[in-house]
């Protein structure tokens, strides 16, 4: 465990190393927060992350629908995590993707037949996802369900959550994904605005 005067020392070299990156030209993306970037001769500015931050969970075989999903809430303005392109090289990536799920906005879990009869990863992070949606106030939507192929969805969700499907109709069914998504987000931010008064 870290002293306090450790994590002082920690958190002067983080702001120095954020301060030579300003000073170069460079902007600097903080995870959950937002970016910094230079402002001239007004020291920096700070741009916070408003955009929703969509887990995407899948089983390997449906890659190719995962990473076009990724495509299409990047094109909207998502922050989508995909372990493909968020797993760095080294990283404990099972304590990473515990990380990106309890960070995410929403949880999207791609089921097909693939996915239903296969054990692995995908049901771990179901799992988890299903922990955490359970602190999530009742009335907000954070897993979304959706279906590659006519596939069933386990009856512990499909009991409590409405799925969406994306056959015979991807297109229609991500607009509609993607809708639900901005809606919810724009619900969420309107609750923290502080009361005019």
């Amino acid at each position: 465990m870290r002293s306090g005067t450790d994590n002082a020392a920690l958190t002067r070299h983080i702001a120095r190393i954020l301060r030579q990156a300003l000073a170069h030209g460079a902007s600097v993306e903080i995870d959950g927060l937002g970016t910094f970037s230079s402002g001239g001769k007004h020291g920096f500015r700070f741009a916070p992350q408003n955009q929703p931050r969509v887990f995407i969970a899948y089983v390997q075989e449906d890659i190719a629908f995962a990473k076009k999903l990724y495509r299409s809430f990047e094109q909207s303005g998502f922050r989508p995590w995909l372990d493909k392109k968020r797993l760095l090289p080294g990283q404990n990536w099972p304590r990473s993707i515990e990380t990106a799920i309890q960070t995410s906005d929403f949880f999207i879990a791609c089921f097909s037949q693939r996915a239903i009869s296969k054990r692995g990863s995908f049901h771990s992070e179901l799992r988890y996802a299903l922990f955490c949606a359970s602190k999530v106030p009742l009335d907000e939507i954070f897993l979304i369900p959706l279906r590659l192929d006519d596939c069933l969805v386990p009856k512990s969700i499909s009991k409590q959550t409405q799925y969406l499907d994306l056959f015979p109709d991807w297109k229609g069914g991500v607009k509609r994904l993607i809708a639900v998504i901005k809606r919810q987000n724009d619900l969420r931010r309107r609750k923290r605005l502080p009361l005019a008064g």
